[in-house]
């Protein structure tokens, strides 16, 4: 047997808290060996991490002597500066989502995986939960040519933080569309393969960003909260086109008029389509379970697949990333996939941005 990867929690926000450092804890191919804040909550953390567990408040104090891997969960304007640094002293990093803000840092990042010899791993929680895995498999299965794929993450009530640094265009990158939409591209990647688009048109919205009713439930910011209002999107449209063919319509919304949290997949081919309900993340604003469904020559069917507990597919990434850590052909391949992707919501962006400075002078006439 190999010994247990050492690992290191960079930031404990919610997501470093509440997602990675309790599983990282309980999981038998890990031993945290520190954590990286600057909090005072931090030592009452690391206590429950483990009785050896090192509080550190600067992360360059964090070197490979101390950890294999570094997870790191900061604010998404510390994405790329923190992970590029770590790499360029050889540490490894696993990095949440979104890995980076902007095809410029997706170039830094390349270059501080050359440099420090050390990869990245990234975040992909959705591809990693049963019902979207038995969707793939019905789609390689049941539907032929793939012609148009639809997806969706639309929550009743869900802007995170708001008025913290999640609702802030110069700290989290984007609203919406950079939060639920990078699991949503993902997801289509992982239909479709590493894919590129031809053709990309998008809209934003941000009807409740400011809206105290409409922030999240099951996360609170702990830090003070800045003050004044968002001002990133909370609704993002987007219609793409791979250089195949294949259409893809997206919506990311993190409040709506809907009354629960709703993750939809559908998947049109020549033979026949596959639908998933269900809803991603850990919102308890949902409906029960998830619904896999086939529909062909009229007639629509169940397609079984495991149910699991919230959450589980952040244990199962946990449970894989030794094997990809081990793995010589993993380097570049994260960075890679992060490039396509910021590179199709820059897009997106872009072309919101320029339909709403045309539609100015009309409204101002009107």
């Amino acid at each position: 047997m190999t010994p247990p990867v050492r690992v290191a929690v960079v930031g404990l926000g919610w997501a470093g808290r509440e997602i990675w450092l309790s599983r990282l804890a309980r999981h038998p191919r890990y031993r945290v060996t520190a954590v990286v804040d600057p909090s005072p909550a931090a030592q009452e953390a690391a206590a429950a991490a483990g009785p050896d567990v090192r509080v550190l408040t600067d992360v360059e104090e964090l070197t490979a002597r101390i950890a294999d891997l570094a997870v790191v969960a900061v604010p998404n304007h510390l994405h790329t500066p923190v992970a590029a640094g770590l790499l360029r002293r050889g540490v490894p990093v696993f990095l949440e989502k979104p890995v980076c803000l902007s095809s410029a840092e997706a170039g830094e990042l390349v270059e501080a995986e050359r440099l420090g010899g050390a990869v990245l791993l990234a975040g992909s929680a959705a591809r990693h939960r049963a019902d979207v895995a038995a969707l793939a498999a019905a789609v390689d299965r049941e539907v032929g040519e793939v012609r148009h794929i639809e997806v969706a993450w639309v929550r009743a009530k869900g802007v995170p933080d708001t008025g913290g640094w999640f609702t802030r265009s110069s700290l989290a990158g984007g609203g919406a569309l950079v939060d639920l939409g990078w699991h949503l591209l993902d997801t289509v990647g992982s239909l479709l393969g590493p894919v590129g688009y031809e053709q990309a048109l998008g809209t934003v919205s941000g009807d409740f960003i400011n809206a105290a009713s409409h922030g999240t439930a099951w996360r609170r910011q702990q830090e003070p909260v800045a003050a004044g209002g968002g001002d990133v999107e909370d609704t993002a449209r987007g219609f793409l086109v791979t250089s195949d063919g294949v259409s893809v319509a997206l919506r990311a919304s993190w409040a709506s008029h809907e009354a629960l949290d709703t993750t939809t997949i559908r998947v049109e081919g020549s033979a026949g389509t596959v639908s998933l309900r269900c809803t991603f993340g850990f919102s308890p604003n949902r409906a029960g379970g998830s619904e896999l469904l086939l529909t062909r020559a009229g007639t629509t069917e169940p397609v079984p697949f495991p149910e699991e507990p919230i959450g589980a597919e952040y244990d199962r990434q946990l449970d894989g990333l030794p094997d990809l850590l081990a793995d010589p052909a993993q380097r570049g391949r994260a960075v890679a996939d992060a490039a396509r992707t910021i590179a199709v919501i820059e897009r997106l962006y872009g072309t919101a941005r320029r339909a709403r400075s045309a539609a100015r002078p009309v409204a101002a006439a009107v």
